[in-house]
């Protein structure tokens, strides 16, 4: 089968960071050098792999990334007064608390704690807020804002769409909703959301012209569950026992992708999808914040 059904995140996101480059550089020419900062609480592997991820291509970008790490029983006083010292200092532009925190840490408190300017995760209440009443000057948590874009610039219709969100996450599917069912350009839609205690719901999956699985279990969305011609967009990462995989296990979506692209008008690869895009959303919102800060001192 050809690649003509395929969004390309790698390729879409390859464009967002090109229009960031430029933005930084503009930014370099003033003398101002947008900063942002990964906090690590522990040593989770994944969490070691993502943030790795998002500094090296800040460093691509020009922006200057600091990554600080605490010890997995860091007590949450000591956390808090990081982001308390950095909220402070004009030279950091974004703050990013890597998930997943220890359990001793009450995430909701750490995330609120961070200046809602430098809430380059989109986590703050004032943003969550802000998306939830269209007020366009906060910033959007990064997956939804990079399936959306996903959607903008693969051309799909998204006004009066029937979009089926399977998910009801504070991180995709909440802010996602919310953000596709705005008054504004490139929305419109009409959003259902599914959950662990929705009815039916590969009957609500049917009706779908646009399908977001963000549920967490792997391979859950099976064909018959898909319209034909319906766009398919995989948020889930989860790990499946292989003992075949050099490392014993695989990774896998919340969709059977084999399955669905043939029924698929539009599907997102996993990976290569959903993921690079949330990094491009992420360094796009930490040179708007270096933008907004440069314009209030002027």
């Amino acid at each position: 089968m050809s690649d003509s059904n395929l969004i390309d995140g790698r390729a879409i996101a390859a464009e967002v960071h090109e229009s960031t480059g430029a933005r930084v550089a503009a930014l370099r020419e003033r003398g101002v050098v947008p900063g942002l900062v990964f906090i690590r609480v522990g040593e989770d592997p994944a969490s070691q792999v993502y943030v790795g991820m998002k500094e090296r291509m800040s460093a691509k970008l020009g922006i200057q990334s600091t990554t600080h790490v605490l010890a997995g029983d860091a007590p949450e006083a000591e956390l808090l007064a990081l982001i308390e010292k950095l909220n402070a200092d004009a030279a950091v532009h974004g703050i990013l608390v890597q998930a997943p925190l220890p359990r001793h840490i009450d995430g909701a408190r750490v995330y609120s704690a961070v200046a809602p300017g430098k809430d380059v995760d989109g986590f703050h209440p004032v943003n969550m807020g802000k998306l939830v009443l269209g007020d366009p000057s906060g910033f959007v948590p990064c997956t939804p804002a990079g399936v959306h874009e996903l959607l903008v610039r693969s051309g799909v219709p998204v006004a009066g769409a029937e979009v089926v969100v399977l998910g009801r996450g504070n991180i995709v599917g909440k802010p996602l909703a919310a953000l596709l069912m705005q008054k504004a350009p490139h929305a419109d839609a009409t959003v259902t959301v599914c959950h662990s205690r929705s009815r039916d719901i590969a009957a609500h999956c049917r009706r779908a012209d646009i399908l977001v699985a963000a549920m967490g279990v792997a391979e859950f969305v099976k064909a018959d569950m898909v319209k034909k011609g319906a766009v398919v967009i995989d948020v889930g990462v989860n790990r499946v026992d292989d003992p075949a995989a050099p490392k014993g296990y695989r990774l896998v979506g919340d969709i059977d992708f084999a399955a669905i692209r043939p029924v698929a008008g539009r599907i997102t690869p996993n990976p290569g999808g959903v993921g690079p895009m949330t990094i491009a959303m992420l360094l796009q919102n930490t040179v708007r914040s270096a933008e907004a800060a440069t314009a209030a001192r002027a």
